[in-house]
């Protein structure tokens, strides 16, 4: 039997991290990093894709590399596979964390509902749902031959419950509905793919609640007077739960959907 730390090396294996230049892809990033894995961050921007990198350097032991890529075009999110098992030879887990958010400027996207655009919200479904279907169809082949493959999809507790607005009052915050939709539609995809692409192939969800970045004290308040834990998730209460389902201390898992909220949805 082998041990915990043997299940969850990831030494010799390859991890492409997509939004790993954001905050909770990077803590992904660090996670595999420091399970021995080689990992390529994907974000649209080179520079900022680079800082993150040098952010991580030291941790684990290399250096990660970094790919810039528009994964609301397919030929940019399929290329973007295609570099990593050109350069490395291989893809183990793929991880897409890439996703326009509450705070992303677009016009016609965080707006009341009536305001919000047909365009963002296309936008919205490309990157946050299409380019995880695009990127795993073009990583499955390396995914499968690998021996290990495993495909991390990052949805929203808003992909399993509807937003409460009222925690939004007096606030300029907003909750699209599409990111909602393309979040939920993550979940399902996982599912799907999941049957789809057995036995070789692991593939599951993980599905965090709201992370504290300095929101306003009044939403801060109302959304920690609702979480069972009695507080919002910093960016390292989800790199426990990546590892595992990376590596193969979740070998037995597929199809699932990992909730880290706390307990907001508990009730």
């Amino acid at each position: 039997m082998k041990t915990v730390g043997e299940l969850m090396d990831l030494g010799g294996r390859v991890a492409l991290v997509t939004g790993g230049a954001g905050h909770i892809g990077s803590a992904i990033a660090a996670a595999l990093l420091e399970a021995g894995a080689r990992v390529v961050l994907c974000d649209l921007s080179l520079e900022a894709c680079e800082r993150q990198a040098e952010a991580l350097e030291g941790v684990g032991g290399t250096r990660p590399a970094c790919v810039a890529a528009d994964l609301g075009n397919e030929a940019d999110a399929r290329g973007a596979v295609r570099g990593v098992t050109r350069s490395f030879g291989r893809l183990d887990v793929l991880v897409h964390c890439a996703a326009f958010v509450g705070t992303t400027k677009m016009a016609g996207w965080a707006e009341p509902f009536e305001k919000q655009s047909v365009s963002a919200w296309e936008g919205a479904l490309r990157v946050n749902l299409t380019a995880a279907f695009v990127m795993v169809q073009e990583a499955a082949p390396a995914l499968r031959a690998g021996g290990h493959g495993s495909v991390l999809l990052v949805s929203s507790i808003y992909g399993v419950v509807g937003p409460d607005l009222g925690l939004y009052e007096g606030t300029a915050m907003a909750n699209p509905a599409g990111y909602g939709a393309s979040k939920g539609g993550v979940i399902q995809l996982a599912r799907h793919l999941s049957t789809v692409l057995a036995p070789e192939i692991r593939v599951n969800s993980l599905t965090p609640g709201g992370v504290w970045r300095g929101q306003p004290e009044a939403f801060r308040e109302r959304y920690e007077s609702r979480t069972p834990l009695r507080r919002m998730a910093t960016e390292e209460d989800f790199k426990g739960a990546a590892l595992f389902l990376a590596s193969d201390l979740s070998a037995y898992v597929t199809g699932h959907n990992l909730v880290v909220d706390g307990g907001w949805t508990a009730w």
